[in-house]
C-alpha cells in the first residue's frame, strides 16, 4: 500500500499469527530481493477492550517503531477493504494509545492522532524544562528545533527553502543526536503563509520518505506553538498533500490524506516466519 508515496508491505496478522523477525523484515522490505517498502504493518487482535484492531509497525531496518501517520491510514483502509472491519470509524490501538481512523468514499482517510506530547522526558528529548524551542548543536552550527511527539519523536526545523534544504547532511546527524535517547525523526519545514507549509521528513530508521504522517502533525504543531501557522494547515510534502488541523495544546491533532492498495501479492518466508491459523474472530 501507499500514502502519498510513502510505501508499506501491510500484513493480516487477525486470521494468523505470524513469526516475523528483524531479518525477514528487512527481507521484505528488500526493494531488490523481497517485496521492498519504507515500513511493514502488522493488524493483530486488540489488546485493549476499547479497541478494534492492534497494528504494529516495522522500519525497513527491522526496528519496531511507535507509530506512523501513513501507515494508520493505510492500515484503515486496509482493514475495511479486506472485511477485517466494517465502514465506519475504526479504533486502532498502537503503543499503549487508541487511534481513531475514518475511511471515506473519496480515498482520503481521517485520523485523530491524539495530543501531542511536549514535554522533553516524554518525547524523549534530553532538556531541563520545556521550551516551544530549543538549540541543538551539530556539526553545521547550533539550530533551533522544536520538539514533539506523536507517539514518535520529531524534531522540527524551519528553513527558507524547503528545496535546498541540508536534509542529506542534517538528517542522519540529528537522527542519532545524543539529546535523542530514542533517535528522532527530522522534519524540515518552509512556511509559505500562515496555513500552507512544505515540508521534507529524515525518518529515523528509513531515510528522507517522500511523506510522513506524523511529521506534518508535528511540523504544524511546532509552527503553531511559535504563532507561525493558524488552523487547519495545507502540508505539501515530496509525495502529496495532508490537511492537519490542531487547535492548541491538550487537544487532538487531525490529519487527513489519501490511502490506496497498489498490488496484493505472496512471497514464501523462511519456516521460522511461517503463519498459522488462529481461531474464530470477532
Amino acid at each position: 500500500m501507499e500514502a502519498l508515496g510513502n510505501d508499506f508491505v501491510v500484513l493480516d496478522g487477525i486470521r494468523q499469527r505470524l513469526h516475523l523477525t528483524p531479518e525477514t523484515i528487512r527481507t521484505l522490505a528488500d526493494r531488490r530481493r523481497g517485496v521492498g517498502c519504507d515500513q511493514l504493518l502488522i493488524a493483530e487482535p486488540p489488546a485493549h477492550i476499547a479497541a478494534d484492531v492492534r497494528y504494529r509497525i516495522f522500519n525497513a531496518d527491522g526496528t519496531e517503531v511507535e507509530h506512523c501517520g501513513n501507515g494508520v491510514r493505510c492500515l484503515a483502509r486496509f482493514l475495511v477493504d479486506e472485511g477485517l472491519a466494517a465502514p465506519g470509524v475504526l479504533r486502532i490501538e498502537t503503543d499503549g494509545r487508541i487511534t481513531e481512523a475514518e475511511p471515506r468514499d473519496d480515498g482520503q482517510v481521517s485520523v485523530d492522532m491524539g495530543p501531542p506530547e511536549l514535554e522533553p522526558a516524554r518525547i524523549p528529548f534530553q532538556a531541563p524544562v520545556r521550551q516551544e524551542a530549543y538549540r541543538l548543536a551539530t556539526s553545521r552550527g547550533e539550530q533551533t528545533i522544536g520538539a514533539v511527539s506523536m507517539g514518535n519523536p520529531h524534531a522540527v526545523l524551519r528553513v527558507d527553502d524547503m528545496t535546498g534544504a541540508p536534509v542529506a547532511e542534517l538528517g542522519p546527524e540529528i537522527e542519532r543526536h545524543p539529546r535523542f535517547p530514542r533517535r528522532v525523526n527530522v522534519g524540515f519545514m518552509e512556511v509559505c503563509t500562515r496555513d500552507r507549509i512544505r515540508l521534507r521528513v529524515f525518518e529515523r530508521g528509513v531515510g528522507e520518505t517522500p511523506a510522513c504522517g506524523t511529521g506534518a502533525c508535528a511540523a504544524v504543531v511546532a509552527g503553531r506553538l511559535r504563532d507561525w501557522l493558524d488552523a487547519p494547515v495545507t502540508v505539501e510534502l515530496t509525495g502529496g498533500v495532508l490537511v492537519i488541523h490542531w487547535l492548541g495544546p491538550g487537544r487532538s491533532v487531525w490529519m487527513t490524506g489519501p490511502a490506496r492498495t497498489v498490488f496484493r501479492g505472496e512471497i514464501e518466508l523462511p519456516a521460522s516466519a511461517a503463519a498459522t491459523p488462529r481461531g474464530p474472530t470477532r
